[in-house]
């Protein structure tokens, strides 16, 4: 029985240092004690010494420090402040493509690592507010497997599909499966794209994960162009996903002071920004000369305009005058 009783004591100290001690707030050896007495765990103070000692010769994460003239200790283990476990959960709610159950599980393995009292402080202060959750359960198995062809270095083929009116899975191809070169994982716009170059297109191909079924690795390599594009992954997907897929140009925007945070919200926030004439501001881009970037552009009307190449430019305001009279 007195063995059973020391392995409980050790055990509730230890869930007392995880759940009230930290780098910043170390609990005395008088704290110990008062939690240990407060559950009819009796503990002297000499004998308290010698099991934080045997704690931290067996391994565990306790650091030894001293708060005012009392020895104090604290877990040394990975954990998240508040603010990051919020803003983990809010960003796991957000991202449309994992299913309602999966983020309800994903949600309670993040507050797991928050420590008891943050948890609690995060739990009651949950909003869940994204009702548009996709249904593919497949959705881990399928980023493990691109994951996987990635690394390799090989391709990847899978089913794609659409939804129809009654949420039924309408595959293209006739099912036939897909095959192509991966390059990256994408997230962006709230769902979790694979970026993959098109040997047949010879260009970039994007693929919502949440619409791929049975995933599989092939056993031939990617070709060396895609080769080249994992190498530049960065420029890469910021030029297929600022504007998604067209003909990569390096375009001039010109535009009014006010729509500035909009520009850095697009492009990010390291951009050579210049004036020009009526106290409007420019900037040089590359994009993917696509229907969203001048949807884009569009939206902020006579604030914004494209200077230069001109042929963008031209194609902007034919595209413009094809749409008004489309609907005359």
């Amino acid at each position: 029985m007195a063995e059973n009783n020391q392995k409980i004591k050790l055990l509730r100290i230890m869930e007392f240092l995880r759940a009230e001690s930290s780098v910043g707030k170390p609990v005395s050896t008088s704290q110990i004690i008062s939690y240990l007495n407060s559950i009819h765990i009796s503990c002297e103070r000499r004998t308290l010494y010698k099991d934080m000692d045997m704690l931290i010769e067996s391994g565990a994460n306790i650091v030894k420090t001293e708060l005012g003239r009392e020895n104090a200790y604290y877990m040394n283990e990975v954990s998240f402040s508040l603010a990051e476990v919020k803003t983990l959960i809010d960003a796991v709610q957000a991202a449309n493509f994992i299913p309602a159950d999966k983020t309800a599980d994903m949600v309670e393995k993040l507050l797991s690592y928050a420590g008891v009292r943050r948890s609690e402080i995060v739990r009651d202060n949950i909003v869940f507010y994204n009702n548009h959750k996709h249904s593919n359960q497949d959705i881990y198995e399928n980023i493990e497997q691109i994951e996987l062809a990635i690394r390799q270095k090989k391709q990847v083929s899978f089913y794609y599909f659409d939804l129809d009116e009654k949420r039924n899975r309408v595959y293209r191809k006739e099912k036939k499966r897909y095959i192509t070169d991966p390059v990256a994982l994408v997230f962006s716009e709230d769902n979790y794209y694979l970026v993959a170059y098109s040997q047949k297109y010879q260009n970039a191909v994007n693929y919502r994960v949440d619409r791929m079924d049975t995933v599989e690795v092939e056993e031939e390599p990617i070709c060396e162009e895609a080769l080249i594009k994992k190498r530049k992954t960065e420029t890469y997907t910021e030029q297929v996903f600022k504007m998604y897929n067209g003909e990569a140009e390096t375009v001039t925007l010109e535009f009014a002071p006010e729509l500035l945070g909009a520009v850095y919200d697009k492009f990010g926030e390291d951009l050579e920004i210049r004036h020009c004439d009526g106290g409007w501001l420019k900037i040089k881009i590359t994009v993917q000369i696509s229907p969203p970037f001048f949807g884009w552009v569009f939206q902020f009307k006579d604030r914004m305009r494209i200077v230069e190449p001109s042929r963008v430019a031209d194609e902007y305001i034919d595209r413009i005058k094809s749409a008004v009279n489309d609907n005359k």
